[in-house]
């Protein structure tokens, strides 16, 4: 064995911790954020300073080391509860935007919510909140020109809910997104004009082109249910 008289040596310090996607597991583990002293070493032993490195991400599992742009990535635990409420708050804008008198259009709504992750969603539920959003920011179609503070609010709710999102998923994920409000603005016939407006806005929170946001809606409209 060759034995090393000098070399650059890495002290590590740990600067903070939680828990994130780790890309070398492939699953949500703890990790150690570290910055790190180099100094240069005789048999082991630091003697000069070399400057800093880091910060770093440590996973405590496989003990990699990743740029913290690591920790924009959310974990998978935070990934599905950002999918699940994304879901909730389309079909919330869609039935906002059409209406809740129609018993079909509830139940698309609480089907396509359930399977999001909202287990105990219900018809009567949904149709509870959107009753309760309207009372508390206005009156009438979300998206009516009558109504411009309902509108408003409710399209800074979709954007809240699938911008941060939106980056995280593929191309088929954000369009399954739009084809599901899709489907609960035409379980009870063609789109109305509110609805258009709030599916519109959905494909535009998603980073849909306007032209896609169309064409798939269309498409949608064409594909019997």
């Amino acid at each position: 064995m060759k034995l090393r008289i000098c070399g650059i040596r890495t002290i590590w310090d740990a600067v903070g911790d939680g828990e994130f996607f780790c890309p070398g597991c492939g699953g949500d583990r703890n990790y150690r954020r570290l910055t790190g002293r180099r100094r240069f070493a005789v048999i082991g032993v630091p003697v000069l300073r070399r400057g800093t490195v880091g910060p770093v991400v440590e996973c405590a599992a496989c003990r990699a080391h990743f740029d913290t742009e690591v920790l924009d990535h959310p974990t998978t635990t935070r990934f599905s509860a950002m999918l699940r409420d994304a879901v909730h708050t389309v079909a919330l804008g869609v039935l906002a935007a059409g209406g809740t008198a129609s018993r079909t259009v509830l139940e698309v709504a609480a089907a396509i919510v359930h399977d999001a992750g909202f287990d105990d969603c219900t018809e009567e539920q949904l149709c509870t909140v959107v009753e309760v959003l309207s009372a508390d920011i206005g009156h009438g179609s979300a998206f009516d020109p009558t109504a411009e503070a309902c509108g408003a609010a409710l399209a800074i709710e979709l954007h809240e809910a699938l911008e941060p999102l939106s980056p995280h998923l593929a191309p088929a994920g954000r369009e399954s997104i739009l084809l599901q409000g899709a489907r609960i603005a035409l379980a009870d016939g063609p789109y109305g004009q509110a609805e258009r407006e709030v599916l519109a806005t959905v494909g535009g929170a998603l980073q849909l082109r306007a032209e896609d946001t169309a064409r798939l809606l269309a498409a949608a409209a064409r594909t019997p249910s």
